[in-house]
């Protein structure tokens, strides 16, 4: 036995064969990338409040370290990674909705420079008329998106980003009033790719 932090998963799991199928295809969209003929996105959203994401820290015996917890507003933020530590970035203090994508995608298309694949999962934000209905548009611009197989956010490498920013950028002061979150979260994604790496693998 050992201590360890219990981990959330996802609630269901893809089809066996629609998962084989799509990791193959984005296998091969990620060789496309590596020959220079096309660049990958991975988007996702996130948000950010005065809830801590700290599980653990070292600590003397007799005198733990507490954190205070309290209901605030929320920073949103919507990533557009690469593996190579590229990120166009965009964050809300309001919910991000498919209006909110969409703004984002079009500001997006304005500059890529080669054909680019967005990796994108399966919510309700992201499957709807209201964005299947500009990808023609988009495509239109040298942008077409990758819909990953239902509950697998582990193809998604932006995902390992935000676990990096909640469970090990973001230092424990950061919690001190939502205007020092902010500036913490902003201050890391502004050096992310200098002060702040990740080895995508």
């Amino acid at each position: 036995m050992g201590w360890y932090r219990i981990k959330r998963r996802v609630g269901g799991n893809p089809s066996p064969e629609f998962y084989e199928k799509k990791v193959k295809e984005l296998d091969e969209l990620k060789k496309q990338e590596s020959r220079g003929e096309i660049e990958l996105r991975y988007v996702d959203e996130s948000g950010f409040c005065l809830i801590p994401y700290i599980p653990y820290a070292w600590q003397e015996k007799k005198q733990k370290i507490e954190v205070k917890s309290q209901k605030s507003k929320r920073l949103n933020v919507l990533g557009f990674l690469t593996r190579q530590n590229e990120l166009e970035v965009y964050t809300f203090q309001c919910s991000i909705n498919s209006d909110v994508v969409i703004a984002c995608i079009d500001k997006f298309c304005e500059k890529i420079t080669k054909k680019t694949v967005l990796i994108m999962d399966n919510s309700s934000i992201h499957q709807n008329n209201l964005l299947w209905n500009k990808e023609d548009e988009w495509a239109n611009k040298g942008l077409e998106i990758f819909f990953l197989p239902s509950y697998s956010p582990q193809l998604n490498i932006i995902e390992i980003f935000w676990r990096f920013i909640k469970y090990q950028w973001l230092k424990i002061d950061a919690y001190e009033s939502y205007s020092t979150l902010v500036e913490a979260v902003e201050d890391i994604l502004v050096n992310f790719g200098t002060k702040y790496t990740i080895n995508f693998v």
